[in-house]
């Protein structure tokens, strides 16, 4: 084999490997940029509004000491809220999640935060677009409330 053939040879290697190592980067870029689309609904939903809340909530919905997981009963909620909406075509939904002032504010507030986006998921998945969805900052409850208010998400369609 002449060196001119080597020469050749080893080019088309070297543009052969450049080829799929510039794929492999393009390949890996363009899953970034998909899954940024993918979740920028989500993160513009979970950004937290100061927005009041206007009139009475629409629904509670209640959790147990600690969770933050919604049970069956809830999805008539979702269905409720969905239904609302539809007949408000240039309405929101606001979350508002509560907690009580007793043990540590912080982890209070983040276990209220994470109720709310459980309902906000649930009212996702039910078919509520994510522009139309916002959440409050985490409220404490204030006065003498059951116990039950202090472990609660208010909805309301504004």
């Amino acid at each position: 084999m002449s060196s001119q053939d080597e020469n050749e040879t080893q080019g088309v290697v070297f543009g052969v490997l450049a080829g799929v190592i510039f794929g492999v980067i393009a390949l890996v870029a363009g899953l970034g940029v998909w899954k940024a689309s993918q979740s920028a609904p989500a993160a513009m939903v979970a950004a937290e509004s100061d927005i009041a809340p206007v009139g009475e909530a629409l629904a509670k919905v209640y959790f147990a000491v600690g969770s933050a997981a919604l049970g069956d009963g809830d999805l008539m909620v979702v269905a409720r809220t969905v239904d609302a909406l539809a007949a408000k075509s240039d309405g929101i939904v606001l979350l508002s999640g509560f907690h009580d002032a007793s043990g540590d504010p912080q982890q209070n507030a983040e276990l209220a935060r994470q109720r709310a986006q459980a309902v906000r998921d649930a009212l996702l998945a039910g078919g509520v677009a994510a522009e139309k969805v916002r959440m409050r900052r985490p409220e404490s409850t204030l006065g003498s409330g059951s116990a039950e208010e202090g472990r609660r998400v208010e909805i309301r369609v504004q």
